[in-house]
């Protein structure tokens, strides 16, 4: 029973872990408006050193469609408004002397679709990552059974993992209605 536990556990780590990988992923999909964590892969060179851009500034969103990066050093503000336009996001970011200034366009209703695809893609990606989490656990009860534990037992894991996969493809698709419906929204 012990080692049925640990299978479990390893398969509950292996779904987490997509279900993480997901939301990192559906975060990075910007819905039309603006939020911080649109520049988390943005990196700076901070005297000489590759360092996040939201470790040498503020980064705020005073409102839907604008968000404004104060660096804590004046000398940072070149280099940051050159990481965003390296980045290559479709941002234009605007240096006032003082802080940069980023205006969010809106999204046309064919960037929309074509984010909700985007969007579609990673929640199968997400998907398959589950399903091969299940198979991993599965070929670990199939290899159990060989040696230490029943039949019965094994069908009675293979069908807790099963349920667990199942749950966890279901809060994948309610993470993909919530998505759809964010990016769609006018």
């Amino acid at each position: 029973m012990e080692e049925i536990e640990m299978v479990l556990d390893m398969a509950k780590e292996g779904m987490n872990g997509a279900i993480e990988h997901l939301k990192k992923g559906l975060g990075k999909i910007r819905a039309g408006r603006a939020h911080a964590s649109m520049l988390d892969g943005i990196y700076v060179d901070y005297y000489g050193t590759s360092t996040p851009l939201s470790q040498v500034s503020n980064i705020n969103t005073p409102d839907g469609r604008t968000m404004s990066i104060q660096p804590w050093e004046k000398p940072m503000l070149e280099p940051i408004e050159r990481a965003i336009m390296m980045a290559n996001i479709g941002l234009n970011p605007q240096n006032n002397g003082e802080l940069i200034m980023i205006n969010i366009p809106a999204l046309t209703e064919e960037r929309r679709k074509a984010l909700v695809k985007q969007a579609r893609a990673e929640g199968e990606h997400a998907k398959v990552s589950i399903r091969n989490a299940r198979k991993e656990a599965n070929d670990e009860i199939k290899s159990l059974k060989e040696e230490t534990i029943s039949d019965d037992l094994a069908k009675d894991a293979e069908d807790q993992i099963q349920k667990l996969t199942d749950g966890y493809v279901t809060k994948i698709d309610e993470f993909m209605v919530i998505k759809e419906k964010d990016i769609m929204t006018v």
